[in-house]
């Protein structure tokens, strides 16, 4: 045991900013506004629309039970931008609120809404009132199920929808001051506290579904209250240790703990003490979830054993289980992992919510201090992976994010379970907050791009102030303006992809070797009004390629340039794109096309596409086709299926 999990005392942590410290223009400054404008009013009409508003309403008969479990019905298989009452799953509605809530607050502190404002806090208003006298709060509990409440922590959520109105609260209160839902959840924590934890008369338990442990965090951050760390701890380490709770829960409310849908505990990994585990297994949103949590409470009480069993879960997840947009969780039949190497194109789950979760994990990595293995993750699930679930206008949404399209797969309305609207809308408004890091005495940059920060080194108010147009280019000038001269470090992130680049403080260029450690450039100085940092990264484009083992990837190519992954449509290459060919030998080039797609980068190049006229009957025959030259144009994965519906490709048969 180290002095630091002795005595409670954190190592040296970075702590992210809150959202209204951070101002971004820029590319995610456009991502934001439309979630202000567009994504964030959606979120609340089609909560109401689906009778969210109903469970929670005290005055209202409740709504009974609103098919929470089905099959599509055949207005949803015939429509995928289906929206009703039959789309959604009910028991997570309090979930649903809570994102939905932390993104209008979020795009409240960005751009007034008098009327959006005005709905949340009619929403919140509701919370209130429905709240029970003892602070125990959940609108399945108390209006559909009353009298079950903590009888199946395995399967019903309740500590998962706890842990996101949780985060709603936090966001409302630092983007607007309000602090009602705050003061809410406060009252309903402190009533979880007095139900759980390792006192006699206590429950042992926690949730099927990880989140409360990521936000107990942030509540405790935002209050000062330790006692909600130490709940976020206690859940961390009570998880899979025997006698395993949810047998004894089952057995408790009469059921048989060998009749569980999904067969193991490794499905919402709880099979073993969190310190034990090595595989990334299970459903993908829980399992970022419970990681991210994990590495919260390791920041927080300086916890090597954690950081250790976090350390083998990342190098498992990141060369064996990941895509190379930063999505993950291949399969349908549990939203998540498989086997090893098995990352099929096609049939890819990659659920929009699981690439907001590795965001949220290495987010929460490099809290322990900055390291680019984690930066450059948290970077390209943020470019790829993430924001690809939700369309540039902010009004469209993808729950699967498939690496190959046929055609078939197009943005819907709305979803039978609406969680990763809000997840990607919530993770869009809040993007500002991961940007930085801050510690006593220093500044850690991840991201880059057009963003102001504020923030106080030793009492001292800074200001630090980038200028760039990444991630379209690598030039990114850096302004500190402290109030008055003051000393810290500022730690700078030099990706993994970029191949050369250059650092200068003042105009005086800095040697990378003598100042870089973990991929971070450490510039350790007195900072004064006026001071500048131009860092130059190399934005040259790559071809990448599988791990032999990946079958469904052998003898294909990928392309990218600097964080973006890149795919084929075919509104920019007619015909089937199965048949394009990428010859090892072809040159390719960058354009930018200011008027496609909001402004990007396109790249190009000159490969081969089997013809089949010649083709005539059979299937197959002893000759080879013949191919012709083909011009290829690819675009930002992120911004697939914004245009004419179609084919989408983004491993490309190398010829």
């Amino acid at each position: 045991m180290t002095n630091a999990q002795k005595t409670g005392k954190p190592k040296l942590a970075f702590r992210p900013l809150p959202v209204p410290q951070v101002d971004v223009r820029g590319f995610w400054g456009d991502r934001v506004d439309a979630v202000a404008a567009r994504t964030a009013e959606i979120l609340y009409e089609r909560c109401v629309e689906a009778r969210m508003l109903e469970q929670i309403d005290p005055d209202r008969p409740s709504p009974g039970v609103v098919i929470p479990f089905h099959s599509p019905s055949p207005d949803e298989a015939a429509n995928p931008g289906f929206t009703g009452s039959t789309v959604t799953t009910q028991m997570f509605w309090d979930s649903d609120w809570g994102k939905t809530i932390e993104t209008a607050a979020y795009s409240l502190y960005r751009r007034r809404n008098d009327a959006l404002e005005k709905k949340i806090d009619a929403v919140i208003d509701l919370y209130g009132r429905l709240q029970q006298s003892d602070g125990y709060l959940s609108s399945w509990y108390q209006r559909i199920q009353p009298g079950l409440r903590w009888t199946n922590l395995r399967d019903c959520h309740e500590l998962y929808c706890a842990g996101h109105l949780i985060e709603g609260a936090v966001a409302y209160f630092q983007a607007t001051g309000k602090r009602k839902l705050l003061d809410i959840m406060c009252r309903y924590v402190d009533h979880i506290a007095d139900t759980f934890g390792p006192g006699p008369g206590k429950k042992k338990g926690y949730c099927g579904h990880e989140e409360i442990e990521l936000a107990l965090v942030k509540l405790s951050r935002a209050t000062g209250e330790q006692k909600y760390m130490d709940l976020a701890k206690y859940f961390i380490d009570q998880r899979g240790q025997q006698p395993h709770y949810f047998d004894e829960e089952a057995r408790a409310r009469g059921a048989d703990p060998k009749a569980y849908h999904f067969k193991t505990y490794e499905y919402n990994q709880s099979h073993k003490p969190v310190r034990e585990q090595d595989k990334v297994v299970g459903h993908a949103v829980r399992a970022m979830y419970l990681f991210s949590g994990m590495a919260d409470v390791a920041t927080e009480y300086g916890d090597d054993t954690l950081r250790a069993a976090l350390d083998r879960l990342w190098g498992d997840l990141t060369t064996k289980s990941l895509y190379v947009t930063g999505g993950l969780g291949p399969s349908a039949h549990n939203e998540g992992f498989t086997s090893d190497y098995d990352l099929p194109n096609e049939t890819a789950y990659a659920e929009t919510c699981a690439a907001v979760g590795l965001v949220f994990w290495s987010s929460r990595m490099l809290g322990m201090g900055p390291n680019a293995r984690y930066a450059d993750m948290m970077e390209r699930a943020l470019y790829n992976g993430s924001i690809s679930g939700l369309s540039l206008d902010g009004s469209l949404f993808f729950y699967e994010n498939p690496l190959e399209s046929r055609g078939r797969h197009n943005r819907w309305k709305w979803h039978r379970c609406p969680c990763c609207p809000p997840n990607i809308g919530r993770m869009v408004a809040s993007i500002g907050s991961y940007f930085y890091g801050l510690a006593d005495d220093a500044l850690a940059v991840h991201l880059y791009g057009d963003s102001t920060a504020r923030f106080e080194i030793s009492g001292k108010p800074v200001s630090l102030v980038q200028t760039s147009n990444y991630p379209w280019d690598g030039a990114v000038s850096i302004r500190v303006e402290p109030q008055a001269p003051v000393a810290f470090t500022l730690h700078l992130r030099v990706p993994a992809w970029c191949r050369k680049a250059a650092l200068k403080v003042n105009g005086k260029a800095v040697a990378l070797d003598a100042v870089l450690s973990d991929g971070y450039a450490a510039i350790q100085r007195e900072w004064r009004k006026g001071d500048h940092v131009e860092l130059d990264l190399d934005m040259s484009i790559s071809r990448l390629f599988a791990n032999p083992e990946v079958r469904q990837d052998v003898g294909r190519v990928a392309l990218s340039r600097g964080p973006l992954i890149y795919c084929v449509e075919a509104t920019d290459n007619p015909g089937q794109l199965h048949r394009i060919s990428l010859p090892r030998t072809a040159e390719i080039e960058a354009h930018h096309e200011p008027n496609l797609l909001g402004g990007i980068v396109t790249l190009s190049a000159t490969g081969r596409r089997e013809a089949s006229e010649d083709w005539r009957n059979g299937l197959y025959r002893a000759e080879p086709p013949a191919s012709e030259e083909a011009r290829l144009k690819a675009v930002p994965y992120y911004a697939w299926d914004n245009r004419d519906p179609g084919e989408m490709l983004v491993w490309l048969r190398e010829g």
